[in-house]
Order: structure tokens, then sequence, then C-alpha cells
């Protein structure tokens, strides 16, 4: 058994026509005929049922088309391994990010790559952090961009930046002046909150942990609400349903820019406010497995994310 014999199954499985296989795979129909005509003999079953206008896969035989598919695409990804074992950038790199980076690092990220590495595309796969450490395990993925802290898994870190939080609050509302806050003065606002499993909601609680308790009774219910995204939470602040804390790269640039005052009827409006003194930060990591040999990918997508406007932050080398 050879990979030209499976691809030539392949190819009558799916050109149904002996010819028109021939012509796929760029050699003569006898040729192709006398090499299935062998396999069948070898394994002694029947993959084609062949007739003057038709050729159809035998039952036993689709099993068997699918399973030589599948030794095609494995031996080819074999030859891309090889590929990038002499040129480490050669060849995608598959990163997860947490969704509360994801829109507001990728964008500028993926121009960044595509400018330094072409050869090097990113397949990106956004999720819980809980989600890409697993998929970090199971190889799906090369590596993440996190938040820390998350449980200790045996990997490789690298750190990108620390980013401060800010605090968003309508524009109708009493701090919306202000030009700092403290977390103390957050106690009696309606805090919302994003849904379990997103890790910035562990990192809000941090800053205000009266909210942990509010989130699990019935209180909860006045107290905090529940957003499946940082844009849904922005929105509800700007309707004014309570406050939130959103990090710096999430802040639109404008939005921190001096404004003329606002008209009454300008209400869907969020203001940022920094905290007073050192604020609430997170610190943003990348992540790999110790296995993971594409060492020079590593390098390169980190600097790919120092080249990325990052205002605010705070880089770390």
């Amino acid at each position: 058994m050879t990979l030209t014999e499976l691809k030539y199954i392949v190819a009558v499985a799916r050109e149904k026509h002996f010819g028109k296989a021939a012509e796929a795979c760029f050699v003569s129909q006898p040729t192709l005929s006398v090499a299935i005509k062998k396999l069948e003999d070898e394994l002694e079953v029947k993959l084609f049922e062949r007739s003057a206008n038709e050729v159809t896969v035998t039952p036993l035989g689709e099993e068997i088309v699918r399973q030589a598919q599948s030794v095609l695409e494995q031996a080819a990804s074999i030859k891309e391994i090889a590929k990038r074992g002499k040129d480490p950038l050669a060849g995608p790199l598959k990163l997860g990010v947490i969704y509360t980076i994801g829109p507001y690092l990728l964008p500028d990220l993926v121009r960044q790559a595509i400018a330094r590495t072409p050869q090097m595309p990113l397949m990106l796969q956004e999720n819980f952090t809980a989600r890409l450490l697993e998929m970090l395990r199971t190889g799906e993925i090369d590596c993440a961009i996190m938040a820390e802290p998350f449980p200790d898994t045996g990997l490789a870190l690298a750190p990108l930046y620390d980013e401060p939080f800010l605090t968003a609050v309508p524009a109708t509302h009493p701090f919306a002046s202000r030009a700092a806050i403290t977390s103390q003065e957050l106690k009696s606002e309606t805090m919302l909150l994003l849904g379990t499993g997103h890790c910035f909601r562990d990192h809000v609680l941090e800053v205000c942990p009266e909210f942990a308790r509010f989130s699990s009774d019935a209180e909860g219910i006045r107290k905090s609400f529940e957003g499946s995204s940082l844009e849904t939470i922005k929105h509800m602040v700007a309707a004014g349903m309570g406050v939130t804390l959103v990090p710096r790269l999430s802040v639109p640039k404008e939005a921190l820019e001096p404004r003329p005052k606002r008209r009454k009827e300008d209400q869907a409006f969020v203001r940022y406010i920094p905290f007073d003194g050192d604020p609430p930060m997170r610190r943003v990591v990348l992540a790999w497995r110790r296995s993971f040999t594409r060492y020079e990918a590593i390098a390169a997508l980190r600097n790919a994310i120092y080249a990325c406007e990052l205002p605010g932050v705070k880089r770390l080398s």
C-alpha cells in the first residue's frame, strides 16, 4: 500500500469516473486502474462498483476512502512540519486570545504580523481563559494571549504589558465630571459585570470585592447585572443602568480627549475616569507549551505585539 494508491482511490471516489480521476492525478487511466486493482487485491476487498456509465463506492470502500483521505492529510502535515523545521517562520501560527483582549489588540496585531512575517499567517481563536488553556494542552493552538492569574499548567510565559483599569460611568452620573475616582467610592454604585467565565469579571471583583457577595444573592438583582461582552456592558452604562470597570485598551482614543459640554439630550455617552493614585491593573502575557519548538515564531509574534499601538499601558520585556 502506497500514498500514491491512496491518492488514486480518493480521486476516483471524488470524480466518480476513472478517466477524470486519472486526469486529476496527472497519470494515464491504465496506470490508475492497475494501481487501484493492485490495492484491492492487497486488501482483498472491492472498493468500487464499475459499470459502463458510472463508478460507485462500495460501503466498505467508503470507510477506506475516508481513512485514506485522513492519511493523506497527515502525510501533508509531516511535510509542513519539516518545512517549518527549516524556517520556523514558515507556516501558520495558531494563536488564542481571551475575549476582553481580542477586539482591541487583534486588528493592529494582524496588520503588524502581515507586514513583518507574511509567511506566518495567524490562525486566530477567541475564547475564555479556561478553554484556551485546554487548547494549549491538546495542541489545538500554539500560543495564547491571556491575563494573569491563571492556574499553573507548566506553560512558558512571556510578560507583554501591564494594563490599568478605568471606571466607565454614564455622562449624567455625578462622577462624570471627576478627574479621578477611588475604588471605595464605587461601593454604593450599581456595578455591571461580565458573566461567569470571563477572567476580567474576577479582576473587577478583586477591585470591588463587595460585589462578589451581591452577585450571588438576591440583592445582586439590584446591585449588579451581567453582560456577555465589554461592548455590551458599555452600552448598558451609556443607557444609565450602572457603572463598570474597563481595561485601558478598550477605551476609544477620542473618549479621553477634552470634550465640550454635552447637550442635555446627549445622554447616551460614557465617561471614562482614571483611578486616583496607583490604578488597579492586569498583567497580559503570552503563553505557549514548553515543548513548542518554534521559538523564532514566538519571538516574531512578541515583536509584532510590541509594534502595535498600546496607549496607556506599560510595556514589559
